[in-house]
């Protein structure tokens, strides 16, 4: 462990001493542990995994994977977009699946079926216009639609 210590001091350009200020222990503690002559306590990492939370605590403990934690990267479908279950007028919404489709339980408009052309029709003829339609596949892709504006 005292080799990961040194090569994220190097990989920071801090001094033992900086270091020891940094994570709130002697810097004689630090000097112990780099000669090898004691071994880091668990207060002492502890401490600096709370003062650097980058760090990966696998890599300081057991050498595995990379110094640094990998930031989350954003999903475009994060599941927690989805957990609300209040519409913009704040009362609750059920979503209830029914064949392909995904419907409100308070069901207070008529639904279009997939089908019904002539739903879809005066569902996009509305005064403001249709501009585009996207399709969200489960892979992660989407494609995109720009309907004609002469419906």
């Amino acid at each position: 462990m005292k080799e990961r210590i040194l090569e994220f001091l190097n990989s920071q350009n801090k001094t033992s001493s900086q270091f020891a200020e940094e994570i709130g222990v002697k810097p004689s503690s630090i000097s112990h542990i780099i000669s090898g002559r004691n071994k880091p306590s668990l207060d002492f990492v502890i401490k600096m995994l709370t003062r650097y939370p980058f760090i990966s605590y696998e890599w300081l403990l057991f050498g595995r994977g990379n110094m640094f934690n990998q930031p989350a990267e954003p999903s475009l479908f994060n599941s927690s977009d989805y957990d609300d279950k209040s519409d913009s007028s704040g009362k609750e919404v059920t979503m209830v699946q029914t064949g392909n489709r995904v419907s409100p339980d308070n069901d207070s408009s008529p639904a279009v079926e997939q089908n019904d052309e002539s739903s879809f029709r005066s569902a996009t003829s509305s005064k403001s216009g249709l501009k585009r339609i996207i399709w969200f596949y489960e892979d992660g892709s989407f494609s995109e639609f720009f309907p004609r504006s002469s419906l």
